[in-house]
């Protein structure tokens, strides 16, 4: 990790449920959304330990004021780096605030499996720092934060989305999480591909049936045409994943060919 940020200061913590904190001018979207679904039942099982931190409280005027004008002129406001600063060092020394602390920014290093399969791995958990306005004080990033997530090349109002992105995305890596442990292991990406096509009932909706495979009962079948399907939908879709993974294998190839992707693999550039 970059960055000019402090160890925490705060009282060490026994080991417990996987913690996240995340420091927002909107708590109350990020405590809505983690109440419910997938990530309520992972807090109600202890597996989540999510402390939402309302950077106002670092605040030290009447109206609790967080942002001001940037230096130089320009459009919109800026996060100050006095509540920030303040916000966080309050948690660090009460509790410890665990590392690394992320700040949501457009310029981050792009957010994708592998950095959140990192972070489902941290012994301590993780922080995140929602961005608002025009941005945040450079200061906070020089000298806060460990290092700057982004989700993609947009922009967004603030980072409390991208937050409940990360989150989300870390949480399903969790033990204990999911309620079927083998779902994290075949979701897309998570061997550098999408994920096979998925169907139920019923086998046939207005004329458009359940591809045969899938009802012959043959294990074997089925797990050489689900990897084919992922296979093929990744070739067909994001090709740069293919690459990342220094093309597909000769056993790839076949399996391709046996599924009849000939000409796919030819507009690849696979010889077959």
């Amino acid at each position: 990790m970059t960055g000019g940020a402090a160890q925490p200061v705060g009282p060490a913590e026994t080991p417990g449920p996987f913690r996240v904190d995340v420091f927002t001018i909107f708590p109350s979207v990020i405590e809505s959304y983690c109440s419910a679904s997938l990530l309520g039942r992972a807090r109600a099982r202890l597996a989540l330990d999510l402390r939402v931190r309302d950077l106002r409280a670092g605040a030290t005027d009447a109206r609790r004021s967080v942002d001001d004008a940037p230096f130089g002129g320009g459009a919109g406001m800026v996060l100050m780096p006095e509540p920030v600063f303040a916000a966080v060092e309050s948690v660090d020394r009460a509790e410890g605030v665990p590392r690394p602390l992320f700040l949501l920014a457009p310029g981050g290093h792009r957010f994708d499996h592998r950095l959140a399969l990192q972070l489902a791995g941290s012994p301590t958990g993780f922080s995140l720092l929602c961005g608002r306005y025009e941005g945040v004080d450079q200061r906070v990033a020089d000298h806060l934060v460990d290092d700057e997530i982004s989700i993609g090349d947009f922009v967004l109002a603030g980072g409390e989305v991208a937050a409940l992105v990360v989150i989300e995305t870390v949480a399903r890596l969790l033990p204990g999480v999911l309620g079927n442990e083998e779902s994290a292991g075949e979701e897309s990406f998570a061997d550098g591909l999408h994920e096979y096509p998925q169907y139920t009932r019923p086998s046939v909706f207005r004329g458009w049936p359940v591809p045969e495979v899938l009802l012959s009962g043959d294990h074997g079948r089925v797990a050489r045409w689900r990897r084919a399907e992922a296979l093929r939908r990744t070739l067909t879709l994001r090709p740069d994943l293919v690459a990342d993974r220094g093309g597909l294998t000769a056993e790839e190839i076949d399996l391709l060919t046996e599924h009849g992707e000939v000409r796919l693999l030819a507009s690849q550039g696979y010889d077959v």
